[in-house]
């Protein structure tokens, strides 16, 4: 078996942009060295100025090299039927697939990453780095950061790992599924399989323990394993800090959600960007204006002195409003969803007959304002005080939340053998959490897609 052990650097640009400036292949039979290739590649694109501090190769270096197209077929027959091996091998292999696709080539090869390797046959070191490995086994390393030098030391890092390998973990990995083969370069399989298939937040951690981003799923494994098959710039890029996994497990899906938000304003994830702007969200308001109908609307919560509701989105906000259309027969045009013309040709919802006529005069005010009324005592839920309670992390506890005045407080878990009854016994049980101004919005939207969940009340 031959082995193609490769080196690449790169423009440092993003996606497909990402071009070759320089390549190194040495091919191993197992034993020693027996085919070398060496070559500065034009890009055809700027290098990214970072990449010139790093590497030293500018673009006036590879302005008169070979581009990729004129030295593919060279490699395709050099690297024939050979494995696939680099340090962080996901990174080389996507850039140098990305290049044969550009030309049209299919390039899929079996691979092997030495980082990988090296946490399994040297394991306990504290950075598995080309340079910390080579510091540590002794290997001399010239030019580093560039293509050449870093492909002769991997060659001895690599016949280092053949060495040490007699368990036959390379041959394993090898025959491994494409799910193992996936993995980032820095995790571990173990640590992938003690995920749970339940519904939780998980954690991923760069070699630091820092936590780099939060996710919440109905089946943690699942998702987690996601994240390594995703093609986007932004997961590949979590997928080659990521060195482990943590997670909570948290019973239901509500309460993954509600762990999820407080987890992301408390760490601020560098891979997290959805709720890392603090919002104040949107009012739902009320007033009766000069033909005395009751009307609803929304606007900026610190532009509303008594809000009914509080809400994170617009998008949330409209169809909070539609909601209270559909299932109360009140009108668009005095719920801020239509223009509140004098148009006597009616909306589209008395159209449908789900409008009795408000907005043509055909429906009393007092009726009307009457059904306002009951929307708006439907939805005092929003405002309310209450313990939602749903699964638990086992068949033997419940999981439950707690929410006063609309504002999420805490959670907690009861086994379903404690018989309580009231509101108040519920509070020894919850574990305080600090609000973190979305909680209401996921609350709201979750119970009014998910009926499952009983509530208590003072």
């Amino acid at each position: 078996m031959n082995y193609a052990i490769i080196d690449v650097e790169t423009t440092g640009l993003s996606g497909t942009y990402n071009k070759v400036t320089e390549i190194a292949v040495a091919i191993h039979d197992g034993s020693k060295v027996i085919s070398e290739f060496h070559t500065l590649v034009n890009p055809q694109v700027p290098i990214a100025p970072y990449v010139v501090g790093l590497t030293g190769i500018d673009d006036s270096m590879v302005m008169d090299a070979p581009v990729f197209e004129e030295i593919a077929d060279q490699l395709l027959q050099l690297m024939d039927e050979c494995v696939f091996v680099a340090h962080n091998v996901s990174f080389d292999y996507r850039v140098i697939q990305n290049e044969f696709k550009s030309l049209g080539i299919s390039f899929d090869r079996k691979r092997l990453c030495t980082v990988r390797l090296s946490r399994k046959l040297f394991p306990g070191l504290k950075s598995y780095s080309l340079g910390k490995l080579c510091s540590y086994l002794s290997i001399e390393l010239n030019n580093r950061h560039r293509a050449k030098g870093d492909t002769d030391a991997t060659v001895i890092l690599f016949e280092k790992l053949l060495q040490n390998d007699t368990e036959g973990l390379i041959l394993g990995q090898l025959n491994s599924r494409k799910s193992e083969a996936a993995l980032p370069s820095l995790l571990s399989k173990e640590t992938v399989d003690k995920l749970p298939g339940k519904p939780g937040v998980y954690y991923f951690k760069d070699s630091n323990g820092v936590i780099i981003y939060v996710g919440k799923a109905i089946h943690i494994k699942k998702r987690v394993l996601s994240h390594f098959y995703d093609k986007k710039e932004n997961e590949i890029a979590l997928c080659r800090e990521t060195a482990t996994i943590d997670f909570e497990e948290s019973g239901n899906e509500l309460l993954a959600l509600l762990m999820e938000s407080v987890a992301i304003k408390k760490h601020f994830p560098k891979f997290n960007r959805a709720q890392r702007i603090s919002n104040r969200g949107y009012a739902i308001l009320s007033y009766t204006n000069r033909l005395g109908i009751i009307q609803l609307g929304f606007n900026k919560t610190k532009l509303v002195p008594k809000p009914l509701a509080i809400i994170y989105k617009v998008s949330d906000c409209i169809a909070f409003l539609e909601g209270l259309c559909e299932q109360f027969d009140l009108c668009p045009k005095y719920t801020q969803l239509l223009p509140s013309s004098n148009s006597t040709s009616g909306c589209d919802h008395f159209k449908l007959n789900n409008c009795r006529g408000i907005c043509m005069g055909e429906e009393t005010i007092k009726d009307y304002n009457k059904r306002v009324k009951e929307a708006l005592e439907t939805s005092k839920v929003l405002a309310d005080n209450f313990v939602l309670i749903g699964p638990g992390r086992s068949a033997e506890e419940k999981g439950i939340i707690w929410v006063e005045n609309g504002i999420y407080r805490g959670y907690g878990f009861v086994e379903t053998t404690l018989q309580i009854s009231s509101y108040d016994q519920f509070m020894d049980h919850i574990q305080l959490q600090k609000n973190d101004n979305t909680s209401s919005s996921i609350v709201r939207q979750f119970l009014a897609k998910e009926k499952d969940y009983k509530i208590i009340r003072p």
